[in-house]
């Protein structure tokens, strides 16, 4: 489980663009690093556009965005124009990154278990180390838990 200090694993994955990014192109800066179950969903569009619009304001802490889900590159470009996303969304489909951020885990509908994304965020220093985990995020109110983190 990761934690307050720990340095955030650097990883490789496709963007909504089908670009590669690396967390460690974003070093210099910090990066809200938020993992979603599945775009264009109520819950992950909520949060999604909470964080589109305090994007003016993240920007001016100088922070990137990066919102990770198992969904597909088309399906990512769906989204984001859907919704006018402003920032990058990334593509993990063998859920590796997921695992490696402790926000793939068991979860429980309706009685019934199955593994899936865990509602997670991470705010990672300029450094590349976990500043902040937020944990069982709850879409509705996270863009001002996100902002109030970048402003402590």
């Amino acid at each position: 489980m990761l934690e307050v200090g720990d340095e955030a694993p650097d990883f490789e994955l496709a963007s909504d663009t089908g670009e590669d990014v690396r967390l460690s192109d974003s070093k210099g800066r910090k990066v809200i690093l938020y993992f979603y179950p599945k775009d264009d969903t109520p819950g992950c569009t909520t949060e999604a556009c909470e964080l589109r619009d305090r994007m003016p304001a993240i920007e001016e802490k100088e922070a990137v965005i990066l919102g990770v889900s198992p969904d597909g590159v088309k399906s990512h470009q769906k989204f984001k124009a859907k919704y006018q996303l402003p920032f990058t969304l990334l593509v993990d489909t063998d859920h590796k990154v997921a695992v490696a951020y402790g926000a793939w885990g068991e979860k429980k509908l309706y009685g019934r278990r199955y593994e899936g994304i865990l509602r997670k965020t991470f705010l990672i220093d300029e450094r590349g180390r976990i500043e902040r985990v937020f944990e069982k995020v709850k879409a509705k109110g996270h863009g001002d838990q996100v902002l109030g983190a970048l402003s402590d």
